[in-house]
């Protein structure tokens, strides 16, 4: 299949764009460019917004009875089934994401989203009638927000777009996505299903582009809300232009998160679950759990094991279904995770496995070694910034009490588990961790459910009928009371 592209989403149709400007998609393995797409302008997003504008206004889709767009998104749904595997391809080949990944949660987890904001919205209560404490009934109705501006990152494209773009569509709202320019190509072939599937023009528009043109959509005055995943740097300047403006708003940003290992957690499970929570998507997600709380006693034992896994894990092509760990999207962000781990030995971390220096087998392509480190303070800034890639810190805890507090101890809340043969006990640690999700031997996303982060991790919340209620206004109604 050709990847390349010459015009973006917009208005229903695929628009030529404004300017003669590209965008190069990189793959991360070969570090050969395999697709141009055209690179959006302030013009190109104006063009977006009006279409998103007009749709929302004059068209037909805020109009829609709730069931009626059900019926077009469960459509959308079916077409959007059909083509995981592609759509897994596209995702690998653009961000370097290792195909098993990709296989199991970047196409599959954005179609069970789909899946599930369908449930949810089928018994959501649109429109209530309420005996009001006044003796009047008042009708309460959930309204669309309006324009909303959907901003995903790179790490998780489709992922991310999905949980902004369905719960908008089923409320109503019309939308306009910026791809990140490491990762427009998924966003094509998402136009194409929800064009097939019979969304009205002007719904959902789609232009690609970098900071300069996100900051335009971000303050744009025909824009209702923004919904931002992505760094809590840029989370800050997104919430401060939106505060001026009391425009809504809801954030998804970085993670420092924890796994607390109590001494009598199955080690062997333990360890092969945190392979995953720890260092999913070669580690470049926000849930990573990259703190690994180890009590002074089983210490060594807790490092050997993580030592000994890390260090076994397959790292390559990304295409290889055997690949476990693969590249980082972009050299910057190779260059980044390098440097932490050099910035983890100045500070005194003992480097256990891992390093710099490209992995046994490799000669080229964005990557770095799986490490570890012990003796990890967890006042150490490989402790405390979010690095996005796959680095480990094992810290030492007392008791229980000293593990609830280093984890705690983080300006992030995003995530975290806790492994343990008690499940009670654990389920006391879940309840006193500041942070939005968490699991017990496990993690995972439910969508039926929450998802969002304490302190600098965000606001607001995805999935669930709380990430529905995130593109709907809330209008109060007061009706006659009835007579006789």
């Amino acid at each position: 299949m050709t990847l390349d592209r010459d015009t973006f989403f917009i208005d229903g149709a695929w628009a030529a764009p404004t300017s003669s400007g590209t965008i190069e998609v990189i793959s991360p393995h070969t570090e050969e460019v395999v697709a141009t797409v055209p690179e959006g302008t302030v013009a190109d997003i104006d063009a977006a917004v009006a279409a998103a504008r007009r749709a929302f206004d004059e068209g037909p889709w805020p109009r829609l009875t709730p069931q009626e767009r059900i019926d077009v998104v469960q459509v959308f749904s079916g077409l959007y089934a059909g083509k995981l595997a592609e759509m897994a391809d596209v995702i690998t080949a653009e961000m370097g994401s290792p195909t098993s990944f990709s296989n199991l949660a970047q196409s599959p987890a954005p179609w069970m989203q789909i899946e599930a904001f369908l449930g949810i919205a089928r018994s959501y209560p649109w429109e209530e009638v309420r005996d009001g404490v006044m003796g009047m009934p008042v009708m309460v109705r959930r309204e669309p927000v309006g324009v909303v501006a959907a901003i995903p990152p790179w790490n998780v494209p489709q992922f991310t777009i999905m949980s902004k773009v369905v719960p908008a569509l089923l409320a109503g709202c019309t939308v306009v996505v910026k791809p990140a320019p490491e990762t427009p190509l998924d966003g094509y072939l998402m136009a194409e299903l929800l064009h097939e599937a019979g969304v009205p023009a002007g719904v959902v528009n789609i232009v690609a582009g970098g900071r300069e043109v996100g900051e335009h959509l971000v303050a744009h005055r025909g824009v209702d809300k923004v919904a931002f995943t992505g760094s809590t740097a840029a989370g800050r300047k997104i919430a401060a232009v939106c505060g001026e403006q009391l425009k809504r708003v809801s954030l998804e940003l970085g993670g420092k998160s924890a796994a607390i290992v109590l001494d009598d957690a199955d080690l062997t499970q333990a360890v092969e679950g945190l392979k995953f929570t720890a260092l999913m998507n070669s580690g470049q997600a926000c849930v990573a759990q990259t703190r690994i709380l180890a009590s002074r006693a089983n210490y060594a034992n807790v490092v050997d094991a993580l030592a000994e896994a890390v260090g076994g894990m397959q790292v390559g092509d990304p295409m290889d279904p055997a690949t476990e760990i693969g590249p980082m999207v972009a050299q910057r962000q190779q260059e980044r995770v390098e440097k932490y781990i050099a910035l983890g030995q100045e500070e005194g971390a003992r480097l256990v496995v891992g390093g710099n220096g490209m992995p046994d087998g490799l000669d080229r392509g964005w990557y770095v070694r799986p490490t570890v480190f012990a003796d990890v303070d967890n006042g150490m800034r490989i402790a405390q910034e979010e690095i996005f890639g796959p680095v480990l810190s094992v810290i030492p805890y007392d008791d229980v009490d000293d593990a609830v507090r280093i984890a705690n101890d983080s300006d992030y809340g995003l995530a975290g588990t806790v492994w343990t043969g008690d499940q009670a006990a654990g389920l006391d640690v879940a309840r006193r961790v500041r942070t939005g999700t968490y699991g017990v031997n496990t993690y995972t996303m439910d969508f039926s459910a929450p998802f969002g982060g304490f302190k600098a991790s965000g606001l607001g919340r995805e999935f669930g009928p709380e990430g529905l209620g995130q593109y709907t206004e809330l209008k109060s109604i007061y009706l006659e009371a009835p007579t006789g």
